[in-house]
């Protein structure tokens, strides 16, 4: 095995086209060299170490792609081939194949002596690859259990360019869904000056008929460039937005309007702490007062974004509770629209946890967990569903009080109760709005979950993976963040029912909060109890009748109605999963 990085892995697929010289005219132009390394530069450095460097034939592909995506006449660019897929094997038949290890000299063909009908993909194996390869065995599988000649099914790759922009990734699965394709894989990548390279691993399309799924393909492909997400949202100049009335969007009576206008004079922008698709979050002042401004981008001022910030706006002037951003005010006013908060000192639970490296004891945890349950239970009990719990959408402030935050793609339910269209982040999705099929409240309950797991763990969800193959994993194979082995059995029990494939049976976020607020109960008592025994002796346990078991003989563990905590890490433990 040879491992590979960036710039290795550029010499030696200029190391190998230069083989086949003769076949590529473009490899012996002048200044090749140079627009391969400028191919490899403008891409992110994962590119690098993804691609199949045995396949060097395709980073040509790639790289004319990207150039066609440069003119409006040809782009979006795209390629669909036939692919096969097949793992490497060593000599005792274990998976070898890594995103970050090539064989060095192997051949096209992945198993020798056996040549591959069809090329293999031109990204290496990841976990959702293996998904499929399993169910291709499965399905050659005989009676007996033997394998048939061939040992994987012919799926479709299909390579995508174009300039890059917010929310290119749901209109080009969505698109991929539409036309009957199953999407196995995915590398997305964005360029350093602004453009796209997205390649999809696809089934659910007839190997024999690639030429009409390129025809299907070249009408349908072009819809992402003609047809925004949602309608009407061609962008408009500053002066025909100052025609187009706030009011006009979501119907406001002025009196009510008037109480939380701000004259965007009054602002005072100090520092900007973040930014997203569409605006940027400043901290700043209005009157005095410590505030949170987001303002959009002049760019992105079309009616779709005008639209969904008049939705924010409405959704939040009409919430107030305890663990929901207080709303301030707002400035309605093309081209000047932001929307000003209370300011959270103590930034994101997504920063504390990522960033700084931080992680919470448990007693915080659950004090974390009730606190976003209750805004949330809060949101629902008003019928507004938010589509985009995550961590970074958590904030906490001087006082340890955690709110909800972000409301700008939440949605007051409709009167069937469901919603369609994909929002959200992959990483903590449900998977019915994954998969563009109606959805409703119980979607929140689904990202609660997971945000859960990443207080526990301390991890980013499904890190090894990029989120849209996260996306894919959940959705297919019913991926879920693995639990650690000693977490107790009221936490697994809550979250595998947070994470249920079917929404109907997941808990609602006042069930939620009885359970967090029994088990603080717990810890209450755990710690108390903790004090008093480490005051008289550090070493010692309550309950002396237990201390012949292995977890009290190796950390001494205090035990309080069957649950163990240990008095130095705050470890919440189940004595029978020790």
């Amino acid at each position: 095995m040879v491992i590979y990085g960036g710039v290795e892995v550029f010499e030696e697929v200029l190391r190998r086209l230069k083989e086949f010289e003769p076949e590529c005219e473009e490899v012996s132009e002048e200044g090749f060299e140079d627009e391969l390394w400028s191919h490899f530069n403008r891409l992110p450095l994962r590119y690098a170490l993804d691609v199949n460097i045995e396949r060097a034939q395709e980073v040509l592909m790639h790289k004319k792609l990207l150039h066609m995506a440069h003119d409006p006449k040809t782009r979006p660019a795209f390629e669909a081939r036939l692919i096969q897929l097949q793992p490497s094997v060593d000599e005792n038949g274990v998976d070898s194949t890594s995103r970050y290890t090539r064989l060095k000299d192997a051949q096209i063909s992945i198993h020798p002596g056996r040549q591959s009908t069809h090329p293999p993909p031109a990204f290496g194996l990841s976990s959702n690859l293996e998904f499929a390869i399993e169910d291709s065995k499965s399905d050659l599988q005989g009676g007996n259990g033997a394998m048939s000649a061939n040992p994987s099914r012919p799926l479709h790759e299909i390579t995508i360019s174009t300039s890059d922009k917010p929310k290119l990734l749901c209109k080009l699965t969505s698109l991929l869904s539409e036309i009957g394709l199953n999407i196995q894989e995915a590398h997305a990548f964005s360029t350093s000056d602004g453009y796209s390279l997205d390649v999809f691993v696809v089934n659910g399309w007839p190997y024999e008929e690639t030429e009409k799924l390129r025809n299907v393909l070249a009408m349908e492909i072009p819809r992402v460039e003609e047809i925004p997400w949602s309608q009407d949202s061609q962008p408009l100049s500053s002066k025909e937005l100052e025609k187009k009335k706030f009011q006009e969007i979501v119907p406001l009576s002025v009196s009510v309007a008037d109480v939380w206008e701000i004259d965007v004079k009054l602002l005072k922008f100090e520092y900007r702490i973040c930014g997203g698709s569409y605006g940027d979050l400043y901290k700043g002042t209005f009157c005095t007062q410590d505030v949170a401004i987001k303002a959009l981008k002049d760019e992105y001022l079309n009616e779709n974004v005008q639209r969904e910030f008049a939705q924010e706006v409405y959704i939040m002037r009409k919430v107030r509770h305890k663990n929901v951003v207080q709303f301030i005010g707002a400035c309605t006013r093309p081209p000047n629209l932001c929307i000003v908060t209370e300011f959270m000192a103590g930034g994101s639970v997504y920063d504390f946890l990522h960033n700084q490296r931080g992680h919470f004891d448990v007693p915080t945890i659950l004090k974390i967990g009730i606190h976003v349950s209750k805004g949330m239970n809060y949101l629902h009990e008003n019928n507004i569903i938010h589509r985009d719990l995550k961590s970074a959408n958590l904030l906490m402030d001087e006082n340890g009080i955690v709110k909800v935050s972000d409301f700008g793609v939440a949605r007051v339910q409709n009167k069937s109760g469901v919603m369609t269209a994909e929002t959200g982040t992959y990483r903590w999705m449900a998977p019915e709005v994954i998969e563009h099929r109606p959805y409703n409240h119980k979607a929140d309950v689904f990202s609660f979950g997971i945000v859960l797991w990443e207080l526990l763990t301390w991890k980013l969800p499904y890190a090894n993976l990029t989120p849209l193959q996260a996306a894919i994993g959940v959705v297919q194979k019913g991926l879920r963040p693995p639990i650690p082995k000693h977490t107790h059995p009221d936490i697994v029990r809550l979250l595998e029912q947070c994470w249920q494939q079917d929404p109907s049976l997941r808990p609602e976020f006042s069930e939620i909060i009885k359970i967090l607020l029994n088990l603080s109960n717990m810890v209450n008592i755990i710690s108390i109890q903790i004090f008093l025994c480490i005051s008289r002796n550090p070493h010692s346990t309550l309950n002396k009748n237990d201390t012949s078991h292995p977890a009290i003989e190796k950390r001494s563990k205090v035990r309080v109605r069957g649950v163990y905590i240990d008095p130095f890490s705050n470890e919440l433990v189940d004595l029978d999963g020790v």
